[in-house]
């Protein structure tokens, strides 16, 4: 009887020193699988791991293995993505392996609720832990070294192959997700320690794994937190990936994705898209379609994530999709971080798409919030509304002020999209002498701050407002400075040259008191059209066909033409000619002409974004053809097509140009 007593309590005793080794074992690779642990702590109820989570804080370190073996206190923990094996083999193989392999380390004996740590780094003798240990913060876990018992655990045995069958059959005995989780979790421990993935141990989980995901029941965190370690693992091709795609396929056509889910899917397609595969294709199709039926219910830094991860995925054809993200990302607007500001603004603008609304909710809530967020927010919004041509008043007088008053705590390039983005946009603001003298003062201490390219930008800005900044012509003329804007022997940028020939222009045509040096004339551009159209935007061809037929009848005749280059580079739509008596001139007596008229018709692309102000650069053409003896006649898209009959065409015309010719008729 005894004896039966005795053997049945050797036996309980061995099997809980059993189950104390897999507790142990688990702990170890939770704890140093650092990164992956962050994922896992979301998880529900993650088997073993859950005790030891609970120990291991989410904001701290790990500790790493160690040369030399003794009970210390754990150190903060320092969260790191999960990691390519090929890019950490060398350093964490040699950690594992090469370098003085851990020697067996003693655990003592202890409670039930305390744990012994292993870990390398620091070091604390057994005497100096118990007396930090009321000390500790609640995050710590914390192991107090008793004289009873020991065990032997060694960090590489953790990764033997009859361990980890060990592991996977406990796993098997809980729900899909916790399993999921947890093999999750133990490759996610083999990437840290740099196993390849044709190792023992790597490809027993895998088939794990790969036997789990055929059963098509585990939620979407778990398959993309799977997919994210197969990938780095062995990449894109690997079968556990295409596995993984498929089931979360099959939860997108089944509309069983979340919000947050829908953003993590996003996220975790960036890792691995080939638009090549039409099983990705597919899958981002459905991802589209069931994501706009969600985009009521995402959070800020949802809209956030998601419109990255269509950047990523260089999804410029969802114009669906971005719109209402646009839309909702007016609804959320208030709740962005200035990181989110700056990630959403930053997307629609290389995606191209604008909503109103966006607009709107910026002009609601950014006034108040410049005095106090990062001044690349207010960059990147000022960035926005030049490429989206929004001209708004709101904005940029909430800029302008902030400018005046925090100008110096701005890096050049902010500066230099704040300035740029009024002038383009043809917005002087009503605090604009204030501004100029700031602007002025930063120029002239922190000029050799400024790229070549951002000064002339920023100089070049400024003309489009009238405001010519002479102190610094001579600077940007100099051989110096030209020497250092052609720069690693390239040749000149184009839009460069055009700019410093329109700050030429500038001073020849508007500034006759300056003195100063000049651009030199091989360096002048001949003509100012482009293809980026960055000095004046070609005449819309749908206006000209409703303008030329009226405009033939008033003159009697075709007495025009169009599309004529001037001397200094500029484009005129339609000219006419008149003598000195203020008649006009058919083409063929164009050799007597004395006064030309220069007729304007100006489209819907030559002003900003739903407004009736001119870009700063048509407003400048326009100051320039006026100085060289044209008579500009301005016929804008939104007079001209709300008349209806020909005779009302013919009338409007007749108004608007014979005013002039009078001029020239007595």
């Amino acid at each position: 009887m005894r004896n039966e007593v005795g053997q049945e309590a050797t036996e309980e005793m061995s099997a809980f020193k059993g189950r104390t080794i897999f507790d142990t074992a688990m702990k170890s690779i939770v704890c140093i699988s650092s990164s992956v642990r962050a994922v896992c702590q979301h998880a529900s109820a993650c088997f073993l791991l859950h005790r030891s989570l609970n120990l291991c804080s989410s904001v701290g370190r790990c500790p790493h293995v160690a040369s030399t073996s003794t009970a210390i206190v754990a150190q903060p923990p320092c969260v790191t993505g999960v990691r390519r094996f090929q890019t950490t083999r060398n350093t964490a193989v040699q950690m594992v392996t090469a370098t003085s392999l851990p020697t067996p380390v003693p655990i003592p004996g202890r409670t039930e609720d305390e744990v012994t740590v292993h870990q390398s780094g620091r070091r604390a003798t057994p005497k100096t832990a118990a007396r930090a240990a009321p000390h500790l913060s609640p995050y710590t876990p914390y192991a107090k070294p008793r004289s009873s018992g020991a065990a032997l655990v060694n960090i590489q045995s953790l990764f033997e192959e009859d361990v980890i069958r060990e592991l996977c059959s406990r796993l098997a005995d809980f729900p899909s997700n916790d399993r999921a989780e947890g093999l999750a979790t133990l490759l996610g421990a083999c990437v840290e320690f740099g196993l390849e993935a044709h190792s023992p141990p790597v490809l027993r989980l895998m088939n794990e794994c790969l036997e789990l995901l055929s059963n098509r029941d585990i939620g979407v965190p778990q398959l993309c937190h799977l997919g994210k370690v197969a990938c780095a693992l062995e990449g894109r091709q690997s079968p556990m990936v295409a596995a993984v795609l498929d089931s979360i396929g099959a939860a997108v056509e089944k509309d069983a994705v979340s919000p947050s889910e829908a953003a993590t899917v996003y996220s975790l397609l960036t890792l691995f898209y080939e638009p090549a595969s039409q099983q990705q294709a597919l899958i981002l199709s459905a991802l589209h379609t069931h994501t706009q039926r969600l985009v009521h219910r995402l959070r800020a830094s949802q809209v956030s994530d998601i419109l990255q991860s269509l950047l990523k995925l260089q999804q410029r054809q969802a114009i669906t999709l971005v719109l209402r993200l646009s839309h909702r990302a007016s609804r959320v607007f208030k709740d962005f971080s200035d990181d989110e500001i700056i990630k959403v603004l930053s997307a629609l603008m290389i995606l191209g798409q604008h909503d109103e609304e966006l607009l709107a909710a910026m002009e609601k809530h950014l006034p108040e919030r410049l005095g106090k967020c990062d001044p690349e927010v207010i960059s990147t919004v000022m960035e926005y509304c030049l490429q989206m041509g929004c001209r708004s008043e709101t904005v940029f007088e909430a800029v302008a002020e902030n400018f005046v008053c925090d100008a110096e705590k701005h890096t050049t390039p902010q500066i230099a999209k704040q300035i740029v983005a009024m002038g383009r946009l043809n917005y002087l603001p009503q605090c604009s002498s204030q501004m100029f003298k700031k602007l002025e003062s930063i120029l002239s201490t922190r000029f050799s701050q400024f790229q070549p390219r951002s000064l002339i930008d920023v100089l070049h800005a400024c003309i489009h407002l009238e405001r010519f900044p002479l102190n610094y012509m001579s600077k940007v003329f100099s051989p110096y400075f030209l020497q250092r804007l052609q720069a690693h022997g390239e040749p000149f940028n184009k839009n460069a040259l055009g700019q410093l020939t329109q700050l030429h222009l500038s001073t020849v045509l508007e500034c006759t008191r300056y003195w100063g040096p000049r651009l030199p004339f091989y360096l002048h551009v001949k003509k100012f059209s482009s293809a980026d159209q960055a000095f004046e935007t070609p005449m819309e061809y749908l206006l000209y066909k409703q303008v030329k037929g009226p405009l033939a009848q008033l003159l009697g005749g075709r007495f025009y033409s169009t599309r004529i280059f001037t001397q200094n580079g500029y484009t005129i739509d339609v000219e006419i000619c008149l003598d000195e008596n203020g008649f006009v001139l058919p083409l063929s007596q164009w050799d007597h002409t004395y006064k030309r008229i220069a007729l304007c018709l100006d489209g819907q692309n030559r002003f900003c974004s739903n407004t009736k102000y001119l870009l700063g650069k048509e407003v400048t053409k326009r100051r320039h053809l006026d100085r060289m003896g044209y008579e500009v006649v301005q016929i804008p898209y939104f007079e001209f097509e709300k008349l209806r009959t020909q005779g009302e065409k013919i009338q409007y015309l007749h108004n608007k140009i014979f005013p002039t010719i009078s001029k020239f008729s007595y």
